[in-house]
Parts: structure tokens; sequence; C-alpha cells
């Protein structure tokens, strides 16, 4: 067991300070920025509005989670109190 905790720690640090350039951005993105680029005045709206779409899904499903949590956590008191 604890070699396999030095292990993972190893990976995690060269990881962490590995540092690699990626240039990766899907073709509705880069179109949506283009067409934005060419008019002036134009602002990325359509960008910034997909981020906060793709951005609120996994507080939604935390919340969900966090929820269904307190809710057993409180079942489980009465239980035991009751």
């Amino acid at each position: 067991m604890k070699k396999v905790l030095i292990l993972f720690s190893i990976i995690f640090i060269v990881m962490f300070f590995m540092h690699v350039d990626v240039e990766a951005q899907c073709a509705m993105c880069r179109a949506q920025l283009e067409t934005s680029a060419s008019n002036p005045d134009a602002k990325n709206t359509g960008i910034n509005s997909g981020i906060l779409y793709l951005m609120l899904f996994p507080y939604i499903i935390i919340a969900i989670i966090a929820y269904m949590w307190y809710r057993s956590s409180l079942k489980s008191k009465a239980v035991t109190n009751g």
C-alpha cells in the first residue's frame, strides 16, 4: 500500500510540474471566434454564453448529490435518535 501511495505521489508531482502547450479547439468554437473577429462590432457573446452553459451542469449535479446526501443523513439521524 505504501509503494502505491509513493508511486501515485511521484506521478502527481511530475504531472503537476510538467508544462505542455496545447492548441486544441473545436470547429464550432473556431468558427464562432473567426466570425466575431471579422465583425468588429460583434462581441464574443456566443462563446461566453456557451462557456457559462457548460459550466452550469457540474454545479447542478453537485448540488443534487449534496441534497441527497443531506437528506440521507437526516433520515439516518432520525432512525438512530428515535
